[in-house]
């Protein structure tokens, strides 16, 4: 495979809005073929690559779809009303470059009345250079999505790039395949579909699979920028983050005792990540069936959904470490 920053931004380059995942699909599984038993995509869109085994199943998932906006309004002038698709932030869509799936290029701004401090979505909207609303019409129609066009790029040592939640988890689990040795464990690697919206794609792939251990790999929020109001343990560079709670579910003891352990044989630098707001694919897994244990991986990850989200190398190693070796071991 290409090194990581030529790989982010492949991957992050691809226009894929929950519930339009295919064109990145196409791409992982191009790259996870070479070490798969097998592959395929299920009605609702997940890719599903699977390792054989006659042990313990394990299921890893790192979710495919972004968040975006969706045109639902064009106005006279040949201006774009739009709403969201996941967790939009207005106040940082404010002059943001986006393309629309078609390849149309515009940039969100902001009505001139808007109140900063209360900014809705309702008060923004896509200029994408129309003369007026035919024009307009001649190259978006309601109902088409638009994503971030930032820069992927180095800041320092860190990698910034728009959509690292959680292209940069689909990394992980194709950098960690690579390095998956001889093991009795049955595994999946399960790329899902529509997590930004509900976390739809887990449901229906966890009914399907039945795991015996599932671990949703994803981006986690961070305390170590100037005034966070609630302190969060996870920092860039400290290694990967082992999931103990998110508002979506609370990790199983035995999974994070396996995840841990994991860490501990391999000497991969770990800390652990407990956060009040946000979720992950372990959310809808979790309770699948009669219930899975589950966990997380988390990567340690600066300003979340916004159009410039930063990581850390060393992190993002230390998260593949950690797949593979959690891959490889046996539960207890």
């Amino acid at each position: 495979m290409t090194d990581l920053l030529e790989l982010t931004r492949k991957l992050t380059a691809i226009r894929a809005v929950s519930g339009n995942e295919g064109a990145v699909a196409e791409e992982i599984l191009k790259l996870a073929a070479p070490y798969a038993d097998e592959c395929y995509t299920d009605i609702l869109g997940n890719l599903v690559v699977h390792r054989r085994g006659e042990g313990k199943k394990l299921l890893f998932a790192a979710h495919m779809d972004s968040i975006g906006l969706i045109a639902t309004y064009i106005e006279k002038e040949g201006f774009v009303r739009f709403g969201k698709v996941g967790g939009i932030f207005p106040a940082e869509t404010i002059n943001t470059p986006v393309v629309f799936q078609n390849g149309v290029r515009g940039v969100v701004c902001k009505e001139e009345k808007a109140d900063l401090q209360k900014l809705a979505v309702e008060d923004l909207f896509v200029d994408i250079g129309a003369k007026d609303e035919e024009d307009a019409r001649g190259k978006i129609r309601v109902g088409d999505t638009a994503v971030f066009a930032s820069e992927t790029y180095l800041a320092g040592d860190r990698l910034v790039s728009p959509y690292l939640d959680d292209r940069i988890g689909c990394i992980v689990l194709l950098l960690a395949l690579e390095r998956i040795g001889k093991t009795q464990n049955d595994l999946y690697f399960v790329f899902t579909s529509q997590e930004e919206v509900g976390l739809r794609g887990a449901k229906t792939a966890a009914f399907a699979i039945d795991p015996d251990y599932a671990f949703a790999v994803d981006v986690t929020d961070i305390g170590d920028v100037p005034g966070v109001k609630v302190k969060n343990h996870c920092s860039l560079g400290k290694g990967a983050a082992i999931k103990i709670m998110d508002s979506s579910f609370i990790a199983h003891p035995k999974a994070v005792e396996l995840l841990e352990r994991a860490a501990g044989a391999q000497e991969i630098p770990v800390q652990r990540d407990v956060i009040q707001a946000g979720g992950t694919d372990s959310g809808a897994i979790h309770v699948s069936r009669e219930g899975v244990p589950c966990g997380g991986i988390s990567i340690p990850t600066r300003y979340i959904h916004s159009p410039n989200e930063m990581a850390d190398p060393g992190d993002i190693e230390a998260c593949v470490r950690l797949v593979a070796a959690a891959a490889m071991l046996e539960p207890q």
